[in-house]
């Protein structure tokens, strides 16, 4: 049984969201005491997480941050605030989606189950347990670590994705529809910007590891990874 983690102060609305999910056999559980969210979602260990932007001492930014350095779950946003930066934000600080209420529960259920397909079910690969290698570099797609030379850097859930994508084809083109595609169920809040915010962070992070000038674009098309670095 798939266990839904629900972190909002809405009590009405958490209880219509458990009222909804139980009938499609998931066990829930909200959010007791919004200072020790972290350590109830440990306690709990749940598949997936609703999370709310707007909460009681830390926003649903900090605790997907808090929820991320300790799991690779999927992490579903659902807030009242609608803006392109705060679904932007939501998603660079780690989240894998962004639902805006009001909403359809038929809609939030889809996306749940989606998304769980993608992390555990039909769409997961080799028990989420796996690692890409390219020329040396490696990303161990599991614990979110890009590694070379004995040097490594963490990365994000979708900064993870961006990668497995890039270096599953390396030195081939691949479109900016592919990588949307790979990363969201859903693009209908996603434009060219928030791509573009990802790939500067992966440009970051593969600078990190002083690798210059890998990950290029291609105008017109989407991007490259061109393993500059076996040349190191």
């Amino acid at each position: 049984m798939f266990k839904i983690f629900i972190i909002e102060d809405d009590k009405q609305l958490v209880n219509l969201l458990k009222e909804h999910l139980h009938k499609f056999g998931y066990d829930t559980k909200s959010v007791e005491k919004f200072d020790t969210v972290r350590g109830e979602f440990e306690k709990f260990e749940p598949h997936l997480v609703l999370l709310d932007v707007n909460l009681p001492k830390y926003d649903g930014y900090y605790w997907c941050r808090q929820i991320r350095s300790v799991s690779t779950c999927p992490i579903l946003f659902i807030s009242a605030r609608e803006g392109k930066m705060d679904q932007v934000m939501a998603l660079e600080n780690g989240a894998d989606d962004y639902i805006t209420k009001p909403f359809d529960y038929e809609i939030v259920t889809a996306k749940i189950n989606s998304h769980l397909r993608r992390a555990y079910g039909t769409y997961a690969s080799a028990h989420n347990e796996r690692t890409t290698s390219v020329e040396g570099l490696i990303l161990d797609v599991e614990r979110l670590r890009l590694t070379l030379n004995e040097q490594e850097v963490d990365l994000s859930h979708t900064e993870a994705k961006i990668l497995d994508e890039l270096m599953k084809k390396v030195e081939r083109v691949v479109s900016r529809d592919r990588l949307l595609e790979k990363i969201w169920d859903d693009q209908a809040f996603v434009d060219d910007n928030t791509l573009n915010v990802y790939v500067t962070r992966v440009r970051k992070k593969l600078a990190a590891l002083s690798i210059d000038d890998a990950l290029q674009t291609v105008r017109g098309q989407g991007y490259r990874l061109a393993p500059n670095w076996r040349r190191m």
